[in-house]
C-alpha cells in the first residue's frame, strides 16, 4: 500500500474507530471477552452460567476478593490463572488484552468507583442497575466513559425479556389505545438484617434502589414517557432492625406530560412482581413480570381477555444473553447500547426526586 498524506488519514481514522469500538475488520466472529467483577449470587448463578449459550460473548477474567472462590470459578469456566484478579490489582486489567468489557456486579455503592478505573485501564463497561447512589456519581461514570472514548451499558435486563419487549411494542403500537395509567408494584421480603442491601454506604438506600428500580422502570417504558412531577411516602417501621438505615415501603405517584399516571410501590416486607398499564382502549398486564423466569403476560378490554403466550423472542435465547451480546454486538459495531448510561442517570434523578419528596413531605417537581 503506498502511504501517503491521504492513507494515513484515512488509516488514522479507522484506527480511531476501531479503539472506539473494539471491533476488528479482520476479525468479525470474533467474541467479546468479558471480567466479570464480584463473584455474588448473581454473577455465579445467573450471569456466569449464561456465557454457554452467548454467541458473541465470552468469559475471560474474574475479579474477586476470595481467592478460592476465584480459582475455583476460573477452573469451572475455563478462566486462565493470568485472568484472575483480586481488587486491589484490578487496575491491572489494562494489560490483559482479552478482556474488552468489564461487567461490574458489585454492590451499588462500589459501581462509580470501579466504572471509572476500567474505563481509565481502557475497558468497556457493562454495569449493574441502579447505576450509582447518586446522579453525581451517575454523570462522573458517562464522562469518563466519554473521555476514554468507550461504552457504558446498563444492566437493564427486562430490555431484554421477551414479555417486556412484547408489552412495549404493544404499548407503543396503541393496542391499549392511549395510555392512562400505569401501575406497577415490586417487592419481596428481605430477611436477613446482615445484607449488604440494608446498609445505605453500600446500597445507597432500600427497596427502591434494589427491587423498586423495576417498578419505576416499568412505569416509564410502558408509558413511553419521562415523568414531571413526583409525590412520594415512606412506609417504613424503624424499629425493625433489618430498616434502621434504609426504607421498607416506599409509594410514589409520576405524573407524565400528557396527564398520564403512574403509580408505583416497592418494599422489603411482602412479594409482589406486577406490571399493568392501562389506555382508553384496553389493557396490558404482565404478572410476574420481571422474574428471571417465568413471567405471564395478558390483554384485553378490561381484564384478562387473552394470555400472551409466545412472545416473540428477543436478540438472544433468553434475557441475559440478550443482555451480554448486545454489548458485545455494540463493541464490534461501534453502535449505542439501548440501556446506556444516560439511561440509568434518568432512574438516578427520578429516585433522588421521589427520596426528597418522601423525606419533605411534598410533590417534587422535576
Amino acid at each position: 500500500m503506498e502511504i501517503d498524506r491521504r492513507n494515513m488519514l484515512v488509516g488514522g481514522m479507522a484506527l480511531a474507530a476501531a479503539g472506539a469500538t473494539g471491533a476488528f475488520a479482520a476479525e468479525p466472529d470474533r467474541k467479546i471477552g468479558y471480567a466479570i467483577v464480584g463473584l455474588g449470587y448473581y454473577a455465579l448463578k445467573v450471569i456466569l452460567p449464561q456465557f454457554a449459550n452467548c454467541s458473541r460473548s465470552r468469559v475471560v477474567a474474574l475479579v474477586s476478593g476470595d481467592p478460592a472462590k476465584a480459582r475455583a470459578t476460573a477452573q469451572t469456566y475455563g478462566v486462565p490463572d493470568h485472568g484472575i484478579y483480586d481488587y486491589a490489582h484490578f487496575d491491572d486489567i489494562r494489560n490483559n488484552p482479552d478482556i474488552d468489557v468489564v461487567y461490574i456486579i458489585l454492590p451499588n455503592g462500589l459501581h462509580a468507583e470501579y466504572t471509572i478505573r476500567a474505563f481509565k485501564a481502557g475497558k468497556h463497561v457493562l454495569c449493574e442497575k441502579p447505576m450509582a447512589v447518586s446522579a453525581a456519581e451517575c454523570e462522573a461514570m458517562i464522562a469518563a466513559g466519554r473521555a476514554a472514548n468507550r461504552k457504558l451499558m446498563i444492566g437493564y435486563r427486562c430490555h431484554f425479556e421477551p414479555f417486556n419487549r412484547e408489552a412495549m411494542r404493544l404499548a407503543r403500537t396503541g393496542a391499549a389505545g392511549r395510555i392512562r395509567y400505569v401501575r406497577s408494584e415490586h417487592g419481596f421480603v428481605q430477611r436477613d438484617p446482615t445484607k449488604w442491601r440494608l446498609h445505605r454506604a453500600l446500597s445507597g438506600g432500600g427497596s427502591l434502589m434494589d427491587i423498586g428500580i423495576y417498578a419505576l422502570q416499568a412505569a416509564r417504558y410502558m408509558s413511553g414517557e419521562e415523568p414531571v412531577s413526583i409525590t412520594a411516602k415512606d412506609s417504613t417501621d424503624r424499629t425493625d432492625p433489618r430498616f434502621r438505615e434504609v426504607e421498607d415501603m416506599i409509594e410514589w405517584t409520576m405524573l407524565f406530560p400528557s396527564g398520564a399516571i403512574g403509580g408505583c410501590l416497592s418494599m422489603y416486607s411482602a412479594n409482589q412482581n406486577h406490571v399493568l398499564a392501562m389506555g382508553d382502549k384496553g389493557r396490558i398486564e404482565l404478572e410476574p413480570g420481571t422474574r428471571y423466569d417465568g413471567n405471564r403476560m395478558w390483554v384485553g378490554a378490561d381484564g384478562r381477555e387473552r394470555e400472551i403466550t409466545n412472545p416473540p423472542p428477543g436478540p438472544g435465547v433468553n434475557q441475559f444473553v440478550g443482555q451480554l451480546d448486545h454489548m458485545a454486538d455494540c463493541v464490534l459495531t461501534g453502535r449505542e447500547p439501548i440501556v446506556p448510561g444516560e439511561e440509568g442517570l434518568r432512574d438516578m434523578r427520578i429516585i433522588e426526586a421521589i427520596y426528597r419528596s418522601a423525606r419533605e413531605g411534598r410533590t417534587v417537581t422535576l
